[in-house]
Parts: structure tokens; sequence; C-alpha cells
């Protein structure tokens, strides 16, 4: 199968009920209520790995979306992405249960100390064998900033500038601290771990300072695969700077055209190959075994979601709040550059159908698959409007959320994933790594007296796929591209 034709294939899930379809605990199907526990996030990861899909991206935030009648209460009576547990403590479970599954984790430059974060993603790493990826973000919600002493958010250009420097800690500590032959395991001297071969970062910038080392040793990627969802003129160059991985949100291909073609003149710009840029697009696939069926099963999702849940997430993601407007109001008569206007305008050219866009037509919008589109049929005419993404907007695969879960997924893998893998879009089964390669420590450690006096297993004979970056670039492409920035810290 050649690059050009198989597509990257991810779902999108979040540590709540429901994620993108706020209301959809009320469905008797949905299991999304079940988040809290260990196996629902295994038993989703070996679906998954089962359909061959390449990851699951994880969505996170730190603050709950009170921007809709200025409360929190539309967001906890309909479960819209509260309560909400981290997401970081499933993904170990789900590697013990796969062998191939990515997982792309978001968390936030602005909570967390680079210094911290870079040991919890390098564990991870560790423990994934490889297959984890950062969604760098910036935040968005003034909720969160309460929560951590600030009033509300910093300036947008200001997060961005702060997490620029962010970005040099973390990638000082995986790329620059440890030598790749650092660590010895070597029984005769006896020496764990070269104290020449590791060296301080001594970073000290305007916001950080850190002396280093990094305190983990370097994982199969060193840095792990770094995602991000940047628009707006700052978060462009960032991504372009910095993602490998961008996911956008356009409810039309034409729309997500412009975004590719923005995201990949970014890298460019940056000075990187914008064809290694992968970009991603939000959708929800509603599959039948007909188009009958299928529409159905939308009417269906429909009204179990929740119009109060949209509202309140809309509120969270633009900052604007419906709740003052009357149900019947046309909301693209407001006065020019009005910010309700400019965001309804967008649905509006994406669905021209609908004539009147009101507050209830917006939450129709965003009730099922949030932000991005979903597109209803049977197997092959999903496939076909996936194909059109594919070839009119320059997309490199999806994201997909779902309506229910794991109905949405199930659907997607026994009736989807067949038609895909079909017409040469998905992988028929995941390439194998090969031989253990020999950075690998259980390589190292060749006395063989000392081993043979533990039993087999604890670590000595793991088996490994594909690590995150491998899917992308292939085999045997686990550092970041040499013309990556974060490569010149190595």
């Amino acid at each position: 199968m050649s690059d050009q034709k198989r597509w990257l294939m991810f779902a999108f899930a979040m540590g709540c009920s429901g994620h993108q379809s706020p209301g959809s605990f009320a469905h008797p199907a949905d299991k999304s209520i079940f988040h809290n526990k260990l196996s629902y996030w295994t038993d989703l990861a070996k679906l998954l790995e089962g359909g061959k899909f390449d990851g699951l991206f994880l969505a996170d935030v730190w603050g709950g979306y009170d921007v809709y009648t200025k409360s929190l209460a539309p967001s906890l009576a309909t479960g819209s992405q509260i309560p909400l547990i981290d997401p970081l403590f499933t993904v170990p479970a789900m590697a013990t249960a796969t062998k191939h599954l990515t997982f792309g984790l978001t968390a936030t430059t602005s909570y967390e100390h680079p210094y911290s974060l870079a040991r919890r993603f390098s564990t991870l790493d560790h423990l994934t064998n490889g297959r984890v990826g950062w969604n760098v973000v910036t935040g968005y919600l003034d909720s969160a900033a309460r929560q951590f002493g600030a009033r509300n958010q910093e300036l947008h250009a200001k997060r961005y500038e702060v997490a620029h420097e962010y970005m040099d800690v973390v990638y000082k500590l995986w790329e620059s601290s440890w030598a790749d032959d650092a660590v010895k395991h070597d029984i005769s001297k006896p020496l764990y771990a070269d104290p020449e071969r590791v060296r301080d970062i001594k970073h000290k910038g305007q916001y950080y300072e850190v002396p280093g080392p990094h305190i983990c040793e370097p994982s199969l990627q060193r840095t792990p695969v770094i995602f991000q969802a940047g628009s707006s003129g700052p978060g462009l160059a960032f991504a372009g700077k910095h993602a490998e991985v961008i996911f956008i949100a356009a409810h039309a291909p034409q729309v997500a055209k412009s975004r590719v073609d923005g995201a990949r003149k970014a890298a460019a710009e940056a000075g990187r190959d914008p064809k290694k840029l992968r970009v991603l697009a939000l959708l929800l696939p509603i599959v039948g075994k007909t188009d009958e069926e299928a529409e159905a099963k939308h009417r269906d999702f429909l009204n179990n979601a929740s119009e109060e849940g949209a509202l309140a997430l809309f509120g969270g993601w633009t900052g604007i709040d419906l709740s003052s407007y009357a149900p019947d109001e046309e909301l693209r008569d407001l006065p020019e550059g009005n910010a309700i206007k400019s965001a309804v305008e967008g649905f509006a050219r994406a669905d021209p159908t609908v004539g009147k866009w009101t507050k209830s037509e917006v939450a129709n919008q965003l009730k099922i698959g949030g932000l991005g589109p979903f597109i209803v049929g049977s197997a092959s005419t999903v496939a076909n409007k996936l194909e059109e993404w594919v070839n009119e907007a320059g997309v490199d695969g999806f994201n997909l959320a779902y309506a229910i879960s794991p109905g949405t997924f199930l659907d997607t893998v026994q009736l989807l994933v067949p038609e895909l893998q079909k017409r040469g879009h998905m992988w028929s089964d995941y390439p194998e790594a090969g031989a253990a390669p020999s950075d690998w420590p259980s390589n190292k450690k060749t006395n063989s007296t000392a081993v043979n006096q533990a039993p087999k297993g604890f670590g000595e004979d793991e088996q490994l796929g594909l690590t995150a970056r491998e899917k992308l670039y292939g085999a045997g492409n686990r550092r970041l591209p040499d013309d990556h920035y974060g490569h010149r810290f190595r």
C-alpha cells in the first residue's frame, strides 16, 4: 500500500461522557458514562486496534464551560465535558491491552512546568514502546485560568510566546540531555549510565530557568510526536514550526482546503518539507448497512442529543453566550462585525439549505459531532464522501468523533473499515516492527548468569510494534525529522 493512498485514521474521545455530542448519555446504547472505568478504555483500545486504526486522540481541558447563561449549570446538567478525568492515566492500561495503537494526549503549556511534563511524556513513551504523541495547547478557557489563580487567561499572543520557549525547554530535555549511548548496563564494571554522556541543559530564558539534566533516559522516540490544532495567526506559526500532525475542524472540504494550504505554507516558512506535515480533519461518520438505516440512526442520535449542552460547548469554544437571544432570532441579521454573526456565517456557508440561523439551528449543527461535520450513509456512501475530503481538501486522514460510544466506533470498524480497506485507504494489518533494535535495553545486559537468576518476563521480552512517528514517516523513522525545529537540539 502506497503512502499516497493510505489515510491516517484516529478516533477522537475525552475522559467524559458525550465529548463532542453533548447529552448522548441519554441514549440507551451509549456507554461513555463509564469513562471513569478502566475497562471502558481498554475495551475501546482493543476495538480500535481490531479495526486497524492508527490511534486514539484524547482531548482535555482544565475548566468547565460556563459562558452560556454565565453558569456551569447547563454543562453539569447535560454532562457536557464535565465531570472529566485525566486522560493520561488511561494510556498505560490501553497500551498493555494493545501492541500497535498510538495515543495522542492533550496537555497545556499554561498550567504545568516543562520539566515535569517532559518526564510524564518520556515515561509514557517508555511504557508504550514509543506509541505516544503530545497535542500541544495553550488553553482557551478563562474558567481554567481561574483554577490556577488568574482572573482570566493571558492574551492569545502572549500564551504562544511562552509556548515557544516551553518547547525549547522540553526539546533540550528530550534531545540534548542524554547521549544515545549514555545508558551502558555494563555489568562488568558495573556501570549503569556514563556520567560523561549525560549533561545539564542550562536553560535560562525569559519565562523558565531549568538547569537539567532530564531525569529520564531517552525513550524510543525521545520526543513524542507533536500534534497541534492552532488555526489563528500565532497558532498557525506555532504549528508550522513544531507540529507533525495538525487537526482541523471545518464543515466543508472547500473550507478545509484553505486551512490545509495555510498549515503547509506555515511549515514551509519554518524551513520544513510541507509534504511531511500530516493534516487530519475532524469528522463524525454515521454508518448503516444502507443509507436509510444510517439516516434513521442520525435522527435517533439527534433526538437524544442536548441543545443546551451544545450551546454550552459553543459558548466555551467561542466565548459567545447565546442565552439572551430569542429562540427565533436570525443571528445573521446582527450588526456587521458582530462575533456571533461571524461564527454563524461559517455554518451557513457549509449548509446553505438552512433558511434561518437561530440559536436552535446552531445547536443542531453542533450537538452531533461538535465543530466537525457528520457524514451519514452506507459504508460506500460514507467512503465516497471521505474520498471527496481527501481529494478536494488535501487532508491526510481523519479524526473521527462519535455520536454514541462505542456504537459509532463499532459501526465504523464493522461496516466502514472493510470498505476503506478494499479501496486501499487503510491497511489490512499493521506492519511488523521487525527485530528489536540494538539500543533495546534487554539486548545490553549480556551476563547470562545474572539474567538467569530471575524468571523470564519482567520487561525483558517486550514485543515492539511501530512507534507513533513510524506510522507517519515509515519504519525506522522514530526520531524527529532532520528539518524539524526540535532536531537542532539533538
